[in-house]
Order: C-alpha cells, then structure tokens, then sequence
C-alpha cells in the first residue's frame, strides 16, 4: 500500500491533494479501494453543491458492498472525474488502478482552509491502518 506524502487523510479513508490556492482533488486511498475489492460504480450527485465538512458527497460501489463519501473539508463541489461517470468514461476500476492520480473522485473549492490543518498526514494515516 502506498501512503503519498503530498496528501491529508480522513479517518474514512479519503484523500485530498491541494492544487494550490483553495481548489483539490479528492478520493478514496489505497487502503479504501483494497478493502472493498473492485470497484463496479461511483457515483457523485452534488456536483454544484457546498457541503459541510464530514457531509455525504457519493457513493462507491463494490460487487459486495456499499460506502458513503465523506467531504474531507468544507466546500463546493466542482467536478466529477468524467472517467468515472457511465454517461462519460464509465471506469470506476481506474480508483483501483490508480487511486492517488487518474481515479480521483470530485474536485473542490475550499471554502474554510484551515480544516486542511486537522486531518492526518501520510505516517499518521499509515498507522492508523497498520
């Protein structure tokens, strides 16, 4: 498993990368996606939407299971990977392929920076699924 420096982390298993003044890209980590196995949908209905930090953004699906997103911080939701949409690409195995780079899930705008500052980093993470 792999736990990138450059990332903060959630206690339910979501990334977020900063790509510089208050937008980033978010998704589920290395440890989510092997622990639900492959991934067969992903779905984000609330592109547009400004939600609160912890608030429910989509939903991945296994063969087996379920699981909720959660917002890592609090923002507006920009965009949905167009890989990831059935009207578009339609590949939700790119997160197990590639969770960190091209199977990221939604881009956002931050709207409170400093929650950035309370989620884990990358060896606080790891030990925290070790």
């Amino acid at each position: 498993m792999t736990f990138p420096t450059d990332l903060k982390y959630t206690t339910d298993h979501e990334w977020i990368r900063l790509e510089g003044g208050n937008t980033a890209f978010v998704g589920i980590t290395d440890f989510a996606q092997r622990e639900l196995d492959e991934l067969v949908y992903v779905e984000v209905e609330s592109v547009g939407e400004t939600l609160a930090q912890g608030e429910i953004f989509g939903t991945v699906e296994a063969v087996k299971t379920t699981s909720e997103l959660f917002m890592p911080v609090s923002g507006k939701i920009l965009a949905f990977n167009p890989a990831l949409d059935e009207k578009q690409g339609d590949d939700p195995t790119i997160v197990n392929r590639d969770p960190y780079g091209e199977g990221w899930i939604v881009k956002i705008e931050l709207t409170n920076t400093s929650e950035v500052d309370a989620l884990l980093d990358a060896a606080a993470y790891e030990a925290s699924v070790s």
